[in-house]
């Protein structure tokens, strides 16, 4: 069997072998899908949805995103108390962007996602950025959307198949924090959930799983082999050793190289995502020599948009899709149908 099940301790249901080949042969169509010219199209990431016009990983932005034409949604994942895949970049409930329900903005930093349940998560308002904050000033063109809650996997699923948007990708990080182990879900239990949610939803074709805890990606890689993988790196997490599953950044000479190491040899397309001001020209070209994509991290900037346009990247997570459209369009590039919220 290509894939091993993707449950966690519950016993299967009898149709288990038959669901989890049918997932491994959607991974292997979708798979196939992108290396067919050998060369991937060039992918515009929305990075959490696009925070830059709408409030992070909420679906009011993954739904305008969709309305105005990308490629992939890049969001972020963590469990709930009641092992719920829900949306959110961090760890902890953020106070830039958290009201209570009173409408206060919370104090401090909150209570861990882990630690509530999805229930007490969804009592939260996170529909608007508080205007007082570091944050809400470097978005401050941000448009609130008040009443959005923090969603479940699930729910972004059904929203952009309700939408019609059934072409646009996931680009999926695990909110992992290996220095801090009791603050999330484990690797494990979070990518059997986050795969069975995938398998459920039927999207295997259009998933990818990155990740800066490549623990994850190496599970991903045991327990779904033919999952496109992203390699996730910035300056901080190679050089500690717990971030990149215990391999040594200065053994491999060059990031491309280790990330290569880190993949392996498995079926699936491999893809770094670094920091974009640490790419260089030279990093990748040695990373496509490789047969990695580079698709770098988070790109807000025209003038840094098209450099590394120039420079052959494979795709770019922004917080600025629309900018990155224009970019496109001045290059003549191909530009993804926009999808209108029905």
């Amino acid at each position: 069997m290509i894939l091993r099940s993707l449950v966690d301790r519950t016993p299967r249901p009898p149709d288990g072998r038959r669901r989890a080949l049918l997932f491994a042969t959607l991974l292997l169509a979708g798979c196939a899908g992108t290396r067919t010219t050998g060369r991937r199209a060039f992918d515009l990431q929305a990075h959490r949805g696009g925070r830059g016009l709408a409030p992070e990983n909420t679906l009011a932005a993954f739904s305008q995103a969709v309305a105005l034409g990308v490629d992939t949604l890049e969001l972020d994942i963590g469990l709930s108390a009641d092992d719920v895949v829900v949306v959110s970049h961090d760890t902890r409930l953020n106070p830039d962007h958290t009201r209570d329900a009173q409408g206060r903005w919370l104090p401090a930093q909150g209570a861990p996602i882990r630690s509530l349940t999805l229930a007490q998560l969804q009592a939260y308002d996170v529909g608007r950025i508080d205007p007082a904050t570091a944050y809400g000033r470097q978005f401050a063109s941000q448009q609130p959307r008040d009443g959005e809650r923090i969603p479940t996997l699930a729910q972004l699923f059904a929203r952009l198949q309700a939408q019609g948007a059934t072409r646009v990708r996931f680009n999926i990080e695990t909110k992992i924090d290996p220095t801090k182990p009791d603050e999330t879900a484990a690797p494990e239990p979070m990518v059997r959930a986050l795969l069975a949610e995938i398998e459920r939803a039927g999207v295997a074709s259009r998933v990818t799983v990155q990740s800066f805890d490549w623990r994850t990606l190496a599970l991903v890689g045991r327990l779904a082999p033919q999952l496109p993988r992203a390699y996730l790196t910035s300056a901080r997490t190679l050089r500690d050793s717990r971030w990149t599953a215990g391999l040594a950044a200065a053994d491999f000479g060059t990031t491309p190289r280790l990330v290569k190491a880190a993949a392996g040899d498995g079926v699936g397309p491999v893809i770094w995502s670094p920091a974009f001001a640490d790419l260089t020209p030279e990093a990748l070209r040695e990373a496509h020599a490789l047969g990695l994509a580079v698709l770098p991290w988070t790109v807000n900037q025209r003038a840094d948009m098209a450099r590394l346009l120039d420079w052959g990247v494979d795709g770019l997570i922004t917080d600025y899709p629309d900018v990155l459209r224009s970019v496109m369009a001045e290059r003549g590039l191909p530009l993804p149908a926009g999808v209108p919220a029905r």
